[in-house]
């Protein structure tokens, strides 16, 4: 019958149970004990550039918001009070909860003034917490400047890398984590 399967399976077990290597654990104590991530390609929180003047990057054009497939950020333009440019963001807010990180803001931005960083914890106990404005992205951009931007690979349709033809191109590995 099935016993000798059973009993294979107890050995199985208690040989695992009763290892005398001790295996690193997998469980981490979040708090104390952070996870690593790579962070070369990993899209998180988002950011709001500033330019080399300290003033907010963006130039209320809307590309980032039209380009958002989830609708989560909106912008109120106002008259710009710097001769070299048209107008500004006054009110600039991104729904953290609702959107997906797609990365398709950062793509449409002229002026590269939206960013995803690689930050990943994302904490807020009432959604109006979760929906950051301005001066909040601004804050993120201050304490993330120093760090080096994400990278990704130039990937096309199908996961190919850039410049092969389909018939012959290796699917792209990506890194474990």
């Amino acid at each position: 019958m099935y016993l000798p399967q059973i009993i294979d399976g107890m050995r199985t077990t208690l040989r695992h149970m009763f290892n005398k290597k001790k295996r690193e654990s997998v469980v981490k104590a979040y708090p104390d004990e952070r996870r690593e991530v790579r962070v070369d390609n990993y899209r998180g929180v988002h950011r709001l550039n500033k330019d080399p003047d300290g003033r907010v990057a963006c130039v209320a054009c809307f590309m980032c918001s039209t380009a958002c497939p989830a609708h989560c950020i909106h912008i109120e333009a106002g008259e710009s009070p710097w001769p070299d440019r048209e107008k500004y963001p006054v009110k600039f807010d991104i729904d953290e909860l609702r959107c997906i990180y797609c990365g398709m803001c950062e793509e449409a931005c002229p002026c590269d003034a939206i960013e995803l960083t690689p930050h990943y914890e994302l904490v807020g106990r009432t959604r109006q917490e979760m929906i950051f404005d301005k001066e909040k992205l601004l804050r993120i951009y201050d304490e993330t400047k120093d760090r080096k931007p994400r990278k990704n690979p130039p990937v096309t349709d199908y996961g190919l890398t850039g410049g092969q033809d389909r018939s012959v191109a290796q699917p792209t590995s990506h890194p474990k984590v």
